[in-house]
């Protein structure tokens, strides 16, 4: 995954279009491959990265990570380190992060429809 360089025309035009067009600035925060698998299985309650890992096999362990790092930014989720040996961390969503669960339930639904005509 390459970072927008914010210096960049276009970082600039992706920071002006979300200041204009609120759809695109959730797009920018939740939007990509794994940003709503990860808040999906957040649902149920909090999770360990490890127990994310397993949910998403597909995903590494870099990606998972900068996803995670992603979304506790974007205040979607917060992250809590426990003072345990071996280091214990759980994630879970904010009460802003359920609110995605009524829109993921309609893209679910969505999804599965389109999935139907192709």
């Amino acid at each position: 995954m390459s970072k927008i360089k914010e210096t960049s025309t276009n970082f600039a035009n992706k920071k002006a279009l979300a200041a204009e067009c609120p759809e695109a600035y959730t797009t920018n925060i939740i939007g990509g491959q794994w940003a709503l698998v990860i808040c999906s299985w957040l649902m149920s309650g909090k999770l360990r990265f490890g127990e994310l890992k397993r949910l998403l096999p597909n995903i590494t362990e870099r990606m998972l990570t900068l996803q995670l790092r992603k979304l506790e930014e974007n205040k979607i989720l917060t992250r809590k380190v426990y003072a345990e040996v071996p280091p214990k961390v759980e994630y879970e969503l904010t009460p802003i992060g359920y609110e995605l669960n009524p829109i993921i339930q309609e893209l679910e639904k969505w999804g599965k429809k389109h999935q139907e005509l192709e």
